[in-house]
């Protein structure tokens, strides 16, 4: 029996076409609150599926290990180009696979294993891959984390500076994955110099305000900086480092042949659309309704009674505190699913609850933002989710769900697939 190379998905294997069709109808009918996830654009989507997924291409433009990369080179150096531009960074490498993947190589990059790493703790909103103990992170490296104060879920300046005069770490992290307010960068930097530690920003989450002007750029102050393309910056899944021109040959031995081999340069191609995207008025736009819709939902929360870590949110994002309401992160992330409604569960700072379970969840505006929702839409949003985590019936449930689908059918994601696996979006 021979392959049929030219059959499309939906003929050469129905079973997985069908498993695309339903994700993509759950997609288009549910309302997406992960913080962390997008949609990316039909151009986004299109690149990845490309015959680029053929070439093997280890090393980087004009330096590679394998001939016929000619035409992969000048898709490399194009996103190379348009990433630098984006961020004003004097290089840029863009073939990290995740920004996990990213972080690893700039850690390796800057620091010896057994050496001292400072990151945001992950109960208080830090990321895996900033040291915690489950993560390699954590392992090759001496990890010790500062937190926010519990009173205020703001960062304490000078509590990080005191724990670093303490700990004298040789390396600071800031950024994480569940921390709603603007990051004083230059106070990090001074720490940093103080104990003289090398910093480094993983702005993964807000990497697509930054590009909209809504977030201060952490490029000038950091000398390495860490992000994936998939949040706010709207590309397809994966990372990115930024670093000054000192640590450039550094950071690029680290990515190969240091932590990875051959790069993804179907994923590469996808990652110069999203930055020529990002690079335009429009995602500046974007940018701003993002913030202004995460404002708009967290006030529009705290109005029906729940509690929001820290009081709001500078950001995209937004911890919701449900201890007011008698839930756990857990319980209320299976209500909302079953709802319609797609959110994390989370823990917030000194959370009486294990990781498992949870006092919190994450809420955040991007893919709803893509859609075209506006303000008036989150403070929709927000009643639904009080309606459905207040009266959690089955009756209930199933009319905040039909509610979910009237609002998601005004605001189509992607037209019906042609093909499975080609999609275009209508926001």
């Amino acid at each position: 029996m021979s392959l049929d190379h030219n059959a499309s998905l939906r003929d050469a294997d129905p079973a997985v076409a069908r498993l695309i069709d339903q994700e993509l109808r759950r997609q288009q009918h549910g309302l997406e609150l992960i913080a962390s996830e997008n949609f990316a654009s039909r151009a986004v989507i299109d690149a990845m599926g490309t015959p680029l997924t053929n070439k093997y291409a280890e090393g980087y433009p004009g330096r590679r290990y394998y001939g016929g990369c000619e035409v992969v080179d000048r898709i490399e150096q194009l996103a190379i180009d348009r990433l630098k531009q984006l961020f004003g960074a004097d290089h840029a490498n863009v073939q990290p696979h995740s920004g996990a993947q990213a972080n690893f190589a700039a850690f390796m990059a800057l620091i010896k294993p057994g050496e001292t790493l400072m990151g945001m703790s992950l109960p208080h909103g830090g990321h895996l891959s900033h040291g915690a103990a489950v993560n390699h992170s954590g392992q090759v490296w001496h990890a010790v984390h500062y937190g926010v104060d519990p009173a205020t879920g703001r960062i304490d300046y000078d509590l990080v500076r005191e724990q670093a005069r303490r700990d004298r770490p040789r390396l600071i992290i800031a950024g994480g994955s569940a921390y709603a307010r603007i990051i004083d960068f230059a106070a990090f930097r001074s720490i940093a110099d103080e104990v003289g530690a090398f910093f480094l920003v993983d702005m993964a989450h807000f990497a697509g305000l930054v590009a909209g002007g809504l977030y201060p750029s952490p490029v000038p102050h950091a000398q390495v900086v860490t992000s994936t393309t998939h949040k706010t910056l709207r590309g397809p899944r994966a990372g990115l480092i930024l670093s000054n021109a000192e640590h450039a040959k550094a950071i690029d031995k680290s990515v190969f042949p240091g932590a990875q081999g051959g790069p993804l340069q179907h994923v590469i191609a996808a990652k110069a659309v999203a930055f020529g995207e990002a690079l335009t008025p429009d995602f500046r736009a974007y940018a701003r309704q993002v913030v202004d819709n995460a404002k708009t939902l967290a006030d529009a929360l705290v109005e029906r009674g729940f509690a929001i870590v820290s009081g709001g949110t500078d950001t995209h994002l937004m911890l919701v505190d449900l201890r007011p309401k008698g839930l756990t992160g857990k319980e209320a992330e299976k209500t909302l699913d079953q709802a319609g409604i797609t959110v994390n569960k989370n823990t917030i700072p000194d959370d009486p609850q294990s990781p498992f379970v949870t006092s919190g969840i994450r809420l955040g505006t991007p893919a709803l933002t893509t859609r075209g929702m506006g303000t008036a839409e989150m403070v929709r949003i927000a009643e639904l989710i009080d309606r459905a985590l207040t009266h959690r019936d089955e009756a209930t449930l199933a009319r905040v769900r039909t509610d979910v689908e009237t609002l998601t059918s005004a605001f189509p994601l992607y037209a019906p697939p042609r093909a499975a696996g080609r999609v275009r979006r209508s926001a």
